[in-house]
């Protein structure tokens, strides 16, 4: 009777040892939210041996493998393919293009956002003052069951107190816009923001958004995003990914589409940012 309940009570042991352990197995195995990557960069739209350029820009996406790419100075017109549409059909995304310019124009000016996942919803909107011609686009994208906002801007250009008033206004319609579509899906906003972050008219955007590359390099960091072939007095980085503070984390941060090809011929007049992030648990 003794030696049957030993036996009993270490089968039991063993038992309960093989289901703590298959349980653990089951903790470590839990699938995780996938990683995401995204290219910002401005396309300098067709000047300085536009052909040739894209060559160096699809060589360089292609190889990046981004899971969403955002585009400035976007450009198509009667001799020229509207170029997101070009870039994505190259790279076998679809692209979304966003302009003032109506839908019959041939000549059409703008932003887009491409990626190579499902599109669940879209929409753009015209920043003020609306005869400054600038927009923002909105994408959410399905990345494997977890919805993610993506969107593209590209405020004033000017660098003086005007264009930071102009700045703080569009980044404020922005931010408006945000709240009308994001819903409880997180957001990245992207783009070339004409601003150093930490610039007074960024931060109601900071307040709430990561830039990635500060968060992983420092704000001192003293790599530019324009290209020093074409500015070689002003080595600002003015082209940001933020990320949603608390939903995204930031997990890398580079400088890219910054290499020469043939002598003097550069992907753009800036270099890309190349982010790759994760949704917080």
């Amino acid at each position: 009777m003794y030696r049957r309940r030993a036996l009993a009570t270490g089968l039991l042991a063993m038992l309960l040892a093989a289901a703590s352990a298959f349980a653990g197995c089951a903790t470590i195995r839990e699938p995780r939210a996938p990683s995401f990557g995204i290219v910002t960069f401005n396309l300098y739209h067709d000047k300085a041996d536009w052909p040739k350029r894209r060559a160096l820009i699809v060589d360089e996406l292609r190889e990046l493998q981004p899971d969403a790419i955002v585009l400035q100075e976007v450009l198509q017109h009667e001799a020229l393919r509207n170029q997101a549409d070009d870039l994505a059909a190259a790279l076998g995304y679809s692209a979304y293009f966003i302009s003032i310019d109506p839908g019959d124009r041939p000549r059409r000016y703008g932003n887009a956002i491409l990626t190579r996942h499902p599109v669940l919803a879209r929409d753009w909107t015209r920043l003020r003052p609306l005869e400054d011609s600038r927009t923002a686009g909105w994408a959410r994208i399905d990345i494997g069951g977890h919805p993610l906002n993506v969107y593209v801007t590209h405020p004033n250009y000017q660098d003086d107190d005007s264009g930071r008033r102009m700045r703080a206004q569009q980044l404020a319609d922005l931010q408006a816009f945000i709240a009308r579509t994001a819903g409880a899906a997180p957001s990245i906003v992207a783009g070339d923001f004409n601003a150093g972050s930490g610039q007074p008219e960024l931060a109601a955007l900071e307040a709430g958004h990561d830039n990635a590359f500060d968060t992983l390099h420092g704000r001192a960091d003293p790599r530019p995003t324009l290209n020093p072939h074409y500015f070689p007095d002003d080595a600002r980085r003015i082209d940001h990914v933020y990320l949603q503070r608390g939903p995204l984390k930031p997990l890398e941060a580079r400088i890219v589409l910054d290499r020469e090809g043939a002598p003097g011929v550069w992907p753009s007049d800036h270099f890309g940012l190349y982010v790759r992030l994760a949704f917080a648990r």
